[in-house]
């Protein structure tokens, strides 16, 4: 392993660890990714309306064209105290870059552009063109921002890199906000009879999801999940007040083929055998929107619905991937993502094959002390290497 870029690699990432770039606030780490690539000798370096940057190689004569996303933002620092290690201070100890995105997921993003460069620099015989784009808005809208990097380059095949430990990652479940209310009639609390009470309509609504809503189950990806996460009445706090609205948000979690349609479906079809026993209730089920503004002062909008994806392991890019990652010297198994990632769009959505490798745990993400190791992060670099040089060779 040469020690030169390895060097190099640990001071890229570690200066993007020491800037913050929180969903929507990424323009100081956007700057920094466009002039590092333009240094390390990209052929063309642009950006998108939303703010995602998109760095470009070609080599030889031109051919397939492998994408290779890492998203720019991460979450918030909850509270610093927690913390035995500045969060933005990429403190290296004992062989770990510590900070906030050092696996979620500055580290493989730095790692697939210097995996980039470097390929250049080797002047291999390889044709084809590399696409290593940042993106924005992930930790708020899995999919979403990608949608446009995708357009803009309608690559062959795409690696997401976010945390693997080194393995594989044919797939992952997707996800849905859904959005479940009831709806009342307000009347002061001392007099509750000439009033509906919107809470007390939900309650056996809930009962009846949690015991007729049946999760499909997949060999490879599980069961689907729908897990209540949070309700609220309105008007909030209800003061003498009969609350005339009741909000619940479920997290439902999805296998390959759940569309939109078919998880509302299943919980209107309770909603509506509800409605058989309570003549009275009234109630809708949605999907949550999200509306967030990109640092570019574009709006970003989206129903928070990312499907699932599951390639075989025969595709011709996972069997690509994989021979490339032995010949690079990894020792990598099969598998599939617990959570949600950017390739909903890819592959979900577009069905682009798409593949997750990456340096670290997918454990170490959003923690408090959160760090990449140095001897994950290298790897994670000769990973992406190989897996160009087997699909462009």
């Amino acid at each position: 392993m040469a020690m030169e870029w390895s060097e190099s690699l640990v001071s890229l990432c570690r200066e993007m660890i020491r800037r913050p770039s929180l969903s929507g606030q990424e323009k100081e780490m956007a700057d920094f990714v466009e002039q590092r690539m333009i240094e390390l000798g990209f052929d063309s370096v642009e950006r998108d309306h939303y703010g995602n940057v998109s760095g470009r190689i070609v080599l030889g004569s031109g051919g397939r064209r492998i994408l290779f996303e890492g998203h720019m933002d991460h979450v918030d620092i909850v509270d610093p105290s927690k913390w035995t290690h500045d969060p933005f201070g990429a403190e290296v100890v004992d062989g770990r870059i510590y900070g906030r995105a050092t696996s979620d997921m500055k580290g493989n993003l730095a790692a697939s552009i210097m995996a980039a460069a470097l390929i250049k620099k080797e002047k291999a015989d390889l044709n084809g063109e590399i696409i290593v784009a940042g993106s924005v808005h992930e930790e708020c809208f899995e999919g979403v921002a990608s949608e446009a990097i995708g357009k803009r380059w309608n690559p062959d095949c795409v690696v997401i890199g976010e945390a693997s430990s080194l393995n594989l990652k044919r797939g992952q479940r997707g996800r849905a906000e859904v959005v479940l209310e009831t709806y009342g009639k307000s009347a002061h609390s001392s007099n509750p009879e000439v009033g509906l009470n919107a809470v007390k309509a939900m309650v056996p609504l809930l009962s009846a999801i949690e015991n007729e809503f049946e999760p499909k189950e997949q060999p490879v990806l599980g069961k689907g999940i729908l897990e209540l996460t949070d309700i609220i009445s309105s008007p909030y706090p209800g003061a003498s007040v009969v609350p005339e609205r009741c909000r619940v948000t479920y997290d439902r979690r999805l296998l390959v083929g759940e569309t939109d349609t078919e998880v509302l479906a299943q919980i209107q079809k309770i909603i509506d055998e509800e409605k058989g026993r309570n003549p009275q209730l009234k109630a809708n089920v949605s999907l949550a929107v999200g509306r967030e503004t990109c640092y570019t002062g574009d709006s970003i909008e989206a129903t928070r619905y990312a499907p699932g994806w599951l390639f075989p392991e025969d595709n011709w890019f996972v069997a690509a991937a994989m021979r490339g990652l032995r010949e690079a010297g990894l020792n990598p198994e099969l598998s599939h993502y617990a959570f949600c990632t950017n390739g909903s769009y890819y592959a979900g959505k577009a069905g682009i094959p798409t593949i997750g490798f990456g340096g670290s745990l997918e454990s170490l993400a959003h923690v408090v002390d959160e760090y990449i190791e140095i001897d994950q992060l290298e790897k994670a670099c000769l990973g992406y290497m190989g897996i160009i040089r087997s699909v462009l060779g």
